[in-house]
């Protein structure tokens, strides 16, 4: 096993601070949205009564913080290793939810955290090294290379008919069509938002990329991409249980963003088949600790639920809402 970098370091002490505050800003948000939802139209309806209320916006702030973090993290390590790092934050949504918002987390999903924190250290111990990047135009090329561009186009596509075709028939009954327009778009962010840092990065040190039509082009990119986010990740959580959207949207999320890097920055052209297969494993770990998480979301409730004829909205499909979209246990979104 190689020696961590001092970069590789920097960038899992910044993934690391920047899942605390995006996991806590799931739970702040749903507040501010559930207020809401109680005085006007919700979210997953078309409203935005929820930009009136301040718990929305103390868990946007909280959001913007982590993103920041999150942001820095990928100016100084790979995004193969940033990324996955997000499954801290499905903890930290979890074990608030289950003490604030009282959607009690079972001893699997406890045993799902672990597998998470397991999977991390694992990715955390293996992962490449930053690649020498001197130049925003460097990134550039890079995004503009026949097989990026060809996922780019894929990925615009899918959207496009998720947001045309699908969202206005199954918007409100399938999650995976507000959660896969995020995922994939959130692809494309990273991507732009490790060109933005790089070139935040090489300015500070002395050479100034702003001057290149480049980073303005990314800096356009990643604004367009999280407006769009913020809007479908909101409708999600409106509609959907706070610990389904988090590890259904960090799986589908973090599978596209390695897909991205890996067509984009080539993270594992110097790493041997030992240690792709390793991060590999920790990834799987993940997803492992995720599924865990999901599939046992309402058994810490079967307890007070047990004896009654009657089913909370909460205990609905993978990827299907059935019940009540007007409970106040329904859910809503965040960013990436």
């Amino acid at each position: 096993m190689e020696e961590m970098s001092p970069d590789n370091i920097h960038g899992v002490i910044l993934a690391v601070s920047s899942s605390v505050f995006i996991g806590s800003s799931f739970i702040i948000k749903k507040q501010g949205l559930k207020k809401a939802g109680v005085s006007g139209a919700r979210a997953g309806e078309g409203g935005y009564g929820y930009l009136y209320e301040p718990w929305w916006w103390a868990g946007m702030i909280t959001m913007i913080v982590g993103e920041i973090a999150n942001f820095a993290a990928y100016a100084f390590a790979p995004a193969i290793l940033v990324t996955p790092l997000g499954a801290l934050s499905i903890i930290f949504s979890a074990v608030l939810a289950h003490f604030i918002l009282e959607e009690k987390l079972h001893m699997f999903g406890i045993l799902g955290c672990i597998l998470c924190v397991v999977g991390s250290t694992t990715i955390v111990l293996h992962a490449p090294h930053e690649q020498d990047i001197e130049s925003v135009k460097q990134v550039w090329h890079l995004a503009t290379e026949p097989g990026f561009l060809a996922y780019s186009a894929v990925v615009l596509v899918v959207v496009l008919t998720l947001i045309f075709y699908y969202e206005p028939r199954y918007g409100k009954t399938h999650m995976i069509v507000y959660v896969g327009i995020c995922s994939l778009m959130g692809s494309l962010t990273v991507m732009s938002v490790k060109a933005v840092a790089i070139a935040i990065k090489l300015t500070f040190s002395g050479m100034n990329q702003f001057k290149y039509f480049h980073a303005w082009i990314f800096i356009i990119v990643v604004t367009v991409c999280c407006i769009l986010q913020i809007n479908y990740l909101n409708k999600a959580l409106d509609n959907f249980n706070t610990a389904v959207i988090s590890p259904v949207y960090y799986v589908m999320f973090t599978t596209f963003t390695i897909i991205a890097s890996m067509i984009m920055f080539k993270d594992w052209a110097s790493q041997s088949g030992l240690q792709i297969a390793t991060e590999l494993c920790g990834f799987v770990t993940i997803l492992s600790g995720t599924f865990l998480l999901h599939k046992t979301k309402d058994m810490g409730n079967s307890t007070s639920l047990r004896g009654s004829t009657t089913h909370s909205p909460r205990d609905t499909p993978v990827f299907i809402n059935s019940g009540s979209s007007r409970s106040s246990t329904s859910t809503r979104p965040s960013i990436l």
